[in-house]
């Protein structure tokens, strides 16, 4: 059975909006009214600005769109796929996986990332549940397929008196 999750574009459109609401307050109060009609000065470089964050949000907007970013975890895989990639990890290639906080992210929540180590390779997977809709929902997947899979073993530091003793 797979479980399809689409990536979260709240955020983009969020920023659009307030881009966009800011350029029209902002025209609305330096431009001056002139026998009933608006006169935008053009001069301005406030407005230049303002105008070019509005059309990179917009596009940022469409890029994402366009993309359409999914999560789609089944019994034996969990894939990666946008409109124009596709990448797929077999759960048997899974040396670990962690489901927890992310520590240098500041976000509410308990469970915030999915780290997937696969064997054989140096570097690792972040699932950022917050990214992706249905997050409860997400979180229980996530957990059901790391319940087959060993979890990452605890980090061991030794204490600096261990290491004092070392040197000498």
């Amino acid at each position: 059975m797979t479980h399809e999750f689409k990536y979260k574009l709240d955020f983009y459109y969020q920023q659009s909006l307030i881009y966009l609401v800011t350029l029209i307050i902002y025209t609305g109060i330096v431009g001056t009214f002139i026998e009933d009609s608006l006169t935008v000065v053009f001069h301005d470089p406030i407005l230049y600005i303002i105008v070019f964050f509005v059309l990179q949000s917009f596009t940022l907007l469409l890029l994402n769109k366009i993309r359409d970013r999914k999560l789609i975890i089944s019994d034996s895989t969990i894939t990666f796929q946008s409109r124009f990639k596709k990448l797929s990890i077999a759960l048997k290639d899974v040396e670990w996986i962690h489901i927890g906080k992310e520590r240098g992210v500041q976000t509410a929540g308990r469970f915030q990332v999915v780290i997937i180590k696969l064997k054989g390779r140096r570097r690792t997977f972040r699932i950022r549940i917050g990214r992706y809709e249905r997050e409860k929902e997400l979180i229980k997947e996530m957990y059901t397929v790391a319940a087959y899979i060993p979890k990452r073993e605890k980090r061991k530091f030794p204490f600096r008196r261990q290491r004092r003793q070392d040197r000498e």
